[in-house]
């Protein structure tokens, strides 16, 4: 189906959402017990490890399989060479919506909604990776239409299913560190290239790739290798920058422990290329090689907190009390939290939770655990999810949650973007800058229920974005 044609024959699903077929309105595919029909879109790279974990659980079959980059998803589709190919999403919509009862989708961060609403509005159950999208209005809309559809929801963000999430929130809550403040969270991403000059000049398109489904709901350019595979990610429109990437991992690890909400404030200072090359990037639109951001949450059980993000080989302070051999979370990042009582660390996807200073561990036993641990090994987050769509149980980290978990995130990104505006002055040339153009850091005041900046109003551009006609998510 050409994009025009794919809109015009969809019918309303929903108050708000517009893009389910009539036809196929009212056909769902009922498997047997143990068994669940998948189609999975975006299975080369991330996307071929979730295939993998999910047809690890014994209890999946994959009805299609959708990659518009031939080279990349190659060994996906060997491994299963009965489920039919595709590399417009579209097509496994229109040719296998009834075989089906539930789709993944691991493509890069800007096409995460415009491919999985389709198939949400027809209540498919859904597996998105991390971050659940690009913009803010896409998790509030993919929030919205996983409550209205009634549909099993998981987002790719695995230290959710993990023991040590669990154990962080039985620690916290028993009052062993007392009242919780201060969490500072970092990682070691960006681990591609951040931070560019623009790219103004094409080259030949591989004959493997369909670049103009890659591009989907970002604005047409020419191909360049500097975009694909993985180093997407530096460039807003379409990418998230290492806040995007790993803070649905690392900053999961606060939310759910102190049961945070919306962010009611933002701010962000971010280095940039003050040489060289300087005059020939424009950091609205990629992202900046490191960045330190800073949010305020109100918690019900700890007042407000300060949540504060460290990349790009940025750290913060180191307490006192961590010895010389100790490590401050791992090699990818972690997070640390300061009570009024004492302070916890965990690791990356919040893994060994554990107490400082150090010597506390010797007998510091725990309470009982309380949580339901999941089961499973290394693909416990996707057997969590199956298990979930064949027998009704809960998920680890449902878009009910994930959704306001990932405008969190994506609030820092609004803090980032508004500090690199007001660096590169409205109406001023690269080439006009000097030291005194310099404004420093500038903070947001958010409305998350309204979904709104309230003292800042360039930045509720940023809120949503601008879609490729035929692309667009209402």
């Amino acid at each position: 189906m050409k994009r025009r044609s794919f809109i015009q024959k969809t019918a309303a699903a929903g108050a708000a959402f517009t893009i389910v077929p009539s036809y196929v309105l009212g056909k769902s595919h009922v498997p047997p017990s143990d068994t669940l029909y998948v189609a999975g879109i975006g299975v080369g790279g991330r996307g071929g490890g979730v295939a993998r974990e999910l047809f690890e659980t014994g209890q999946v079959k994959f009805v299609a399989l959708c990659d518009v980059d031939d080279k990349q998803a190659e060994n996906t589709f060997k491994k299963h060479p009965k489920a039919k190919r595709y590399r417009d999403f579209r097509k496994v919509y229109e040719k296998h919506l009834s075989e089906i009862d539930a789709f993944f989708v691991a493509t890069p961060d800007h096409t995460h909604a415009v491919i999985s609403l389709p198939f949400m509005s027809a209540k498919k159950h859904a597996y998105v990776e991390k971050p659940l999208t690009h913009n803010i209005h896409e998790a509030r809309l993919m929030t919205r239409v996983a409550e209205q559809q009634g549909i099993v929801t998981q987002m790719g963000n695995q230290g959710a299913s993990g023991d040590g999430i669990r154990k962080a929130k039985e620690w916290i809550d028993s009052g062993i560190i007392g009242t919780v403040h201060k969490v500072d969270c970092w990682t070691n991403r960006p681990v591609w290239p951040q931070g560019l000059r623009n790219i103004t000049e094409g080259q030949s398109i591989p004959k493997t790739l369909d670049w103009d489904l890659w591009l989907g709901p970002a604005s047409f350019r020419n191909y360049n290798q500097a975009y694909l595979p993985f180093k997407w990610r530096g460039f807003w429109d379409f990418g998230t920058g290492a806040l995007g990437d790993m803070g649905c991992h690392i900053m999961e690890t606060p939310f759910n422990v102190l049961e945070l909400g919306y962010p009611t404030e933002a701010e962000a200072s971010c280095t940039t290329v003050w040489a060289g090359d300087f005059v020939e990037a424009d950091y609205n639109k990629v992202c900046p090689p490191s960045s330190i951001v800073r949010l305020k949450f109100e918690s019900k059980k700890h007042g407000n907190v300060a949540l504060n993000w460290y990349d790009g080989g940025i750290m913060p302070d180191l307490p006192d009390e961590l010895k010389d051999n100790e490590l401050l979370g791992d090699w990818n990042g972690g997070s640390i939290f300061y009570g009024s009582r004492g302070m916890l660390i965990t690791d990356t996807y919040s893994r060994n939770p554990r107490l400082l200073p150090s010597n506390l561990m010797e007998f510091f036993e725990g309470p009982k655990p309380s949580i339901p641990r999941i089961q499973g090994e290394g693909n416990r987050h996707a057997k969590n999810w199956v298990d979930a769509c064949l027998n009704g149980t809960k998920t680890a980290s449902p878009f009910s949650y994930a959704g306001p978990l990932t405008e969190a995130v994506l609030m820092g990104n609004l803090a980032i973007k508004a500090f690199q505006y007001k660096v590169l002055k409205e109406g001023k040339k690269p080439t006009d800058w000097a030291p005194f153009d310099y404004p420093g850091r500038r903070k947001l005041l958010w409305d998350g229920q309204n979904m709104r900046v309230t003292n800042y109003d360039k930045a509720n551009e940023w809120v949503t974005r601008e879609y490729r006609k035929g692309w667009e998510v209402s």
